[in-house]
């Protein structure tokens, strides 16, 4: 699935969700196209995460190319200066589920759908939307990008489903399986990558910042 291994560099990537949106709140599904902001509680958890990891000497961020990652890490930029777009972190399109009001319908496409996707189908996706095989082929692209810096120790902030499918890239582990990173609004994983050899996760969705 990844290309990982084939990386000579060694990296230390502390990866994260954003904060709190009111469509977390709502449990109301953003994907891709829903730009919104963190609310009161996303811009405290971004403040918790802050305190939390300020000491980590980053040499980089990455972000995706959504206002609400952009938001979480805004505290460590005058330390460590305007983070990276990559729109291969972007969350999954969600296609005509985005922005709608939960109902017992829509529910049941969305379980319907992983439920696929944990039989390894990947090509498929909701009406409108991206399958997890898309997402995998743009989030490559921005491994590749991140490896193929110099910087040692980065940090990168993106979203719920496609962190768990990142996860399973850095980690060669089968995209059926992704369901097994569970996330948190600012939960943290800490991947190694040493010389010749895959990610191994360190820490698993930490989240003491946040009590």
């Amino acid at each position: 699935m990844t290309q990982s291994s084939d990386f000579k560099a060694r990296k230390t990537i502390y990866l994260t969700r954003h904060g709190q949106t009111d469509y977390n709140r709502r449990m109301i599904v953003q994907g891709s196209g829903i730009d919104s902001d963190l609310n009161d509680t996303g811009r405290e958890q971004a403040q918790r995460f802050h305190r939390a990891f300020q000491h980590i000497p980053f040499n980089a961020i990455y972000v995706s190319q959504l206002k609400r990652t952009h938001q979480t890490i805004a505290p460590f930029i005058p330390q460590i200066g305007t983070p990276i777009i990559l729109p291969g972190l972007n969350e999954i399109s969600w296609g005509i589920l985005e922005g709608q009001e939960q109902t017992a319908e829509r529910h049941n496409q969305f379980l319907k759908i992983t439920t696929q996707w944990r039989q390894g189908q990947y090509d498929a996706a909701i009406e409108g939307g991206e399958s997890p095989q898309q997402m995998l082929e743009r989030q490559k692209i921005a491994l590749n990008t991140l490896m193929s810096d110099p910087h040692e120790t980065v940090l990168v902030c993106m979203h719920g489903r496609a962190l768990r499918s990142f996860l399973c890239l850095l980690t060669d582990t089968p995209l059926c399986d992704m369901d097994q990173f569970p996330h948190e609004n600012t939960g943290l994983y800490i991947l190694e990558h040493q010389t010749n050899a895959k990610f191994e996760v360190t820490t698993f969705n930490y989240t003491d910042h946040l009590n």
